[in-house]
């Protein structure tokens, strides 16, 4: 039951000549401030009134005659300018939160037209291992998988790994010159990443240093010599290698990055070796990918890398030719799309495909195979620009009958305001950061529940440690950078998962200290009783759940729920203070706030389990 939408409904079909009942219904509003009075505003007659230059109080009041609510509420009434705010009847509210105690809960209507959507979340390079970048597209994805879900739609969580990249040609070149068997043999996926870390680091000064080296030359072409000297100095300096020396640093790189995307070349065009090789890399690299997600409760419906791409990419774009959308361009061959200068590269003049082709031809495979209505893809915001030009090109193709979404987020950032790295500056492994995140809750839990038992307290720990993490990310507008704060994440106060964990367990040690059964209580049925605001606003907070979801769906955005099960928590911790509950001065009252408290808990584990959390029953 979504009160939201039938609010909305009632006053669309109230909707004043002139106004549109769609944009009517949208304009009421969940509202939370007190000055108010009121659970509901309903905002559409501003609109209206202003478009046909009427009185707006005047149009308030016969939208307020003419909306029909009961039975969840009476004539709203008019305020300020010409707001109509809505107050739900108690004994509705009191009748709803009893259907959801007596089986109806969470009180989801299945969608009217359930749609298919494709989330392509993760999608790490499997060539080394997971780091702290991978969190924020996995815990995003899995949310709003799980969402999509509740509301009752078709969900196809595909995993798009990079399992046919430049990365392997790197590993490869790694294996044939550097290779410790030894290490391999003892944990081949920490020898193939130390690989992989190897030939990245002999290949950056081709980057680093011939930047530098070629505003030194631009300097001298412009005939600053001065300026060009100090910059060459300042390079010296910084590396200790003298001009030629730094010339042949660089030359010596781009040898390295040559010779891994030969290697890279080969293993495309099917070489024996390579080949062979790459089929006996796989397996121990998803397996480590594999131990990771089951660490974080995430599962995926299809995990096709690029590799399963491949055979299907020349086909792509021989067909962009034929209906005449891509076209040659110095050697390449690209579509051009509005608004971008540079053209979508399908084939490189060197007769390769990159990732843009891949993309292309994997939204033709999900077409094909799932036809979907939508298709999220939650990938880093600054593939922004990518993602735009691909989604022009798709449409160009033909392949317009899904909705394509980039689900943007933002940068993980350390104390310093910085990416987040270790302290000798490479990216934060991510089991590294799981194992941590466990023993920072471990202090707490052993703070906090000295009681437990040490391998309870270790579950407890694991719980509370990996609902850190990912609170600590759907909590923000997944636009936003933020800041990692271990402090910060594990209070058991303030917008945490362990707030919110402590909350349900301290709800389930209502039941243990009085001895009573929630399930019990849910089979008695106890009539709801509303005397206290506390107990009202309570009340409304469970009901909102549906709405919220929708919400949720709506905007892409986890932190919606968060947001949500933040201020359940709060208005029952304000209930827990104003309305004993097993010494309720009746026991009508007491059986009615134990449902309530019953309702909340309830709430609780499925919203936090909407983020991918779980709880625990003493904390």
């Amino acid at each position: 039951m979504n009160v939201l939408e039938r609010l909305r409904a009632a006053f669309a079909a109230a909707t004043p000549e002139g106004g549109d009942p769609k944009s009517f219904g949208a304009a009421v509003k969940y509202t939370t401030d007190p000055r108010f009075r009121c659970d509901y505003q309903a905002n559409g007659c501003m609109a209206v009134g202003n478009a046909r230059k009427a009185n707006i109080r005047e149009l308030a009041a016969v939208v307020a005659d003419a909306v029909d609510l009961e039975p969840m509420a009476g004539k709203p009434e008019v305020a300020g300018p010409g707001f109509l705010n809505v107050r739900l009847h108690d004994a509705w509210i009191a009748k709803s939160l009893g259907e959801l105690l007596a089986g109806e809960f969470p009180g989801i209507e299945p969608p009217k037209a359930p749609r298919t959507v494709v989330i392509d979340f993760s999608s790490p390079n499997v060539a080394k291992p997971m780091h702290v970048g991978h969190i924020r597209s996995t815990v995003i994805g899995d949310s709003l998988a799980r969402i999509f879900e509740a509301l009752g739609h078709r969900v196809i969580r595909d995993n798009h790994l990079g399992d046919w990249g430049l990365q392997f040609g790197m590993i490869l070149l790694g294996w044939k010159n550097d290779l410790d068997p030894e290490a391999y043999a003892l944990n081949p996926v920490a020898e193939l990443a130390r690989l992989y870390r190897h030939v990245a680091a002999r290949i950056k000064p081709a980057d680093d240093l011939g930047d530098d080296l070629r505003e030194v030359e631009a300097l001298e072409a412009k005939g600053k010599a001065e300026e060009a000297a100090k910059a060459l100095a300042k390079l010296s300096a910084r590396t200790g290698l003298d001009r030629d020396q730094l010339k042949a640093a660089v030359a010596q790189a781009r040898a390295v990055a040559e010779a891994s995307r030969a290697e890279t070349v080969k293993l495309h065009a099917g070489d024996e070796e390579n080949l062979a090789l790459w089929k006996k890399f796989m397996p121990y690299c998803l397996e480590a990918l594999r131990g990771v997600y089951e660490r974080l409760g995430v599962r995926f419906d299809v995990e096709l890398g690029e590799s399963f791409y491949n055979p299907m990419l020349a086909s792509v774009v021989e067909d962009l030719q034929a209906r005449g959308i891509a076209t040659e361009s110095d050697g390449a061959v690209v579509v051009f799309t509005e608004g971008f200068k540079a053209p979508f590269i399908v084939r490189k003049s060197d007769g390769a495909f990159n990732y843009g082709t891949t993309d292309l031809a994997t939204i033709k495979y999900r077409d094909e195979t799932w036809k979907p209505d939508q298709s999220l893809y939650v990938v880093d915001q600054r593939q922004a620009d990518h993602f735009k030009q691909l989604f022009a090109v798709a449409r160009k193709w033909g392949h317009d009958g899904a909705v394509l979404e980039h689900v943007a987020f933002g940068t993980i950032l350390g104390p310093n305001r910085k990416p987040i790295k270790t302290r000798d500056g490479d990216t934060v492994g991510l089991e590294s950061l799981l194992d941590e995140s466990v023993s920072e809750a471990r202090k707490v839990v052993d703070e906090n529940s000295p009681e437990l038992d040490a391998d309870e307290r270790a579950r407890v720990s694991e719980v509370v440690g990996l609902g850190a993490i990912k609170y600590a990310d759907l909590c923000q507008n997944r636009l936003s950078d933020y800041v990692f704060d271990w402090q910060k994440m594990m209070a058991t106060n303030g917008n945490t998962a362990t707030y919110l964990q402590y909350a349900y367990a301290r709800i389930r040690s209502i039941f243990r200290r009085g001895g009573f059964d929630p399930a019990a209580v849910r089979d008695q049925k106890p009539a709801i009783i509303l005397d206290n605001p506390a107990e009202r606003a309570l009340g409304i907070r469970i009901l909102r759940l549906p709405e919220v979801l929708e919400l949720a769906a709506l905007e892409l955005k986890p932190n919606v729920v968060a947001d949500y099960l933040f201020d359940l928590a709060n208005c029952f911790s304000t209930f827990f203070e104003e309305c004993p509950v097993l010494k309720a001065d009746t026991p009508e009252r007491r059986d009615s706030r134990l449902a309530i408290c019953d309702l909340t808990a309830q709430t609780l584990e499925f919203g936090l389990d909407l983020l991918g959390i779980d709880v625990v029953e003493r904390m």
